[in-house]
């Protein structure tokens, strides 16, 4: 990051003009003008809140807080303590790792950090998780059956006491618009349900499937509920237009005549997740699934929103939230695999996202995560650094244990940053102007 905002520095000294979008403190610091957007999320936001030079971001709601130390991400009054469980992976081979013995503890959250090029992917994905999926399954993914395969190791010990391994990543959570935060957490099965107990949908002998628009029964026919028309273009890519029978409500019009509360259900579907939790008082099943949600910042979610149109992170805290709601289903404890989770997440997001990760460690799951958000890697139980550098110049582990005792590595950079978060503040841009 420093190096990168060197180079901005240099761009912008050589007269040209710099527009950046970023959430990282040091980037926005170094910066001259800054312009948030907000004051919230989704149909929250959309307005300027601050405009101004970067002294006066003490005036700005929210980023400027952070940006001050008025608000902060706090460390753990007391960090959990690491074992006696744990995995032991020895002998990791695989692109530049070499020979590399690590330990994970089980029912902790573990932070794997070093530079970009230092191997944590393949330490963590290709060798890690795919050794465990394959011991605790018993099978190989999905992915294993397109040609990917486990990476080189000696030995892999301690995971006995698991009962799954889940992969967290950023993926789309669907691939067509049929896919929606409500199918996905499986909360649209109550929405029907509940539509389906209306007296006007029990005289006309509608059943929860009616109201589904993946079936046939109340869905529009000509779309089959898709809502539109993909239209193909010969030399051009396909284009979608509203299906002209339905008018993008993909249902049929008699069954939109079954009303709950005064809404039908192509206007509950149009409710956010925070207006559906205040909507259904009364449905705990359907409440408690979309808490979670909520929980992980996705409240100004549309219920109906299409997948496709989730951004990464938005998919991946989707997927954390339905874990949330089928772990608390279940007594199984599983490890939890998550790539830079904090990809495109604000400070006030991060701080959301901490808390649900304390929640899946404190139900005694366990929790490994790729990161390089040096407030997040204060708050894990245990570190693996890797390095020192990317490439050739990596592939090692640097140093291993809690955060605090990371900082005493001299060899470690992250170590070297974390030192300087210690009192849970904010880190000094070191990069002059």
């Amino acid at each position: 990051m420093d190096r990168l905002l060197a180079l901005l520095v240099r761009l912008r000294d050589g007269g040209n003009t710099v527009i950046v979008v970023e959430h990282d403190l040091e980037a926005i610091r170094m910066a001259d003008w800054m312009i948030e957007l907000g004051p919230e999320s989704g149909e929250r936001g959309g307005r300027v809140v601050f405009s101004g030079p970067i002294s006066d971001a003490a005036n700005s709601p929210l980023t400027g807080q952070y940006l001050t130390g008025a608000r902060t991400i706090p460390l753990p009054e007391k960090r959990r303590k690491t074992g006696p469980r744990w995995i032991r992976l020895t002998g990791a081979r695989e692109h530049n790792l070499r020979g590399v013995d690590i330990k994970v503890p089980i029912g902790a959250l573990t932070a794997v950090t070093g530079v970009s090029g230092s191997g944590k992917s393949t330490l963590v994905h290709d060798i890690l998780f795919r050794a465990l999926e394959q011991r605790i399954t018993g099978e190989h993914s999905a992915k294993q059956h397109l040609g990917e395969r486990v990476g080189a190791f000696d030995e892999l010990s301690g995971y006995e006491s698991l009962d799954d391994v889940v992969l967290v990543d950023q993926e789309p959570i669907g691939r067509t618009p049929r896919s929606n935060p409500v199918t996905y957490i499986k909360a649209f099965d109550e929405i029907r349900r509940i539509f389906a107990d209306v007296p006007l949908a029990k005289q006309r002998k509608y059943t929860a499937s009616t109201f589904s628009f993946n079936v046939k029964g109340g869905r529009c026919e000509k779309c089959e509920g898709a809502g539109y028309i993909e239209v193909e273009m010969v030399f051009m890519a396909d284009v979608y237009v509203p299906c002209e029978e339905c008018d993008g409500t993909r249902y049929k019009p008699e069954v939109l005549d079954v009303k709950y509360q005064g809404k039908s259900v192509v206007e509950v579907l149009d409710l956010t997740v925070d207006q559906a939790i205040r909507f259904f008082p009364k449905e705990e099943k359907l409440g408690q699934a979309l808490w979670q949600v909520q929980q992980v910042g996705l409240g100004y979610l549309r219920l109906g929103q299409p997948a496709t149109t989730l951004s990464g992170g938005e998919a991946q805290r989707m997927k954390i939230a339905r874990e949330l709601t089928s772990s608390a289903k279940t007594t199984g404890k599983k490890l939890y695999v998550m790539d830079e989770p904090t990809t495109g997440l604000h400070l006030e997001d991060i701080r959301k996202l901490a808390a649900v990760l304390d929640r899946l460690v404190d139900a005694g799951h366990t929790v490994v995560l790729i990161e390089h958000n040096l407030d997040v890697i204060k708050l894990a139980d245990w570190v693996i650094d890797m390095g020192p550098d990317g490439g050739d110049g990596g592939g090692k582990v640097v140093a291993m244990g809690t955060p605090e005792e990371i900082m005493k590595v001299k060899g470690s950079f992250t170590g070297q940053w974390l030192s300087k978060t210690a009192d849970g503040g904010r880190r000094t841009a070191e990069i002059g102007r």
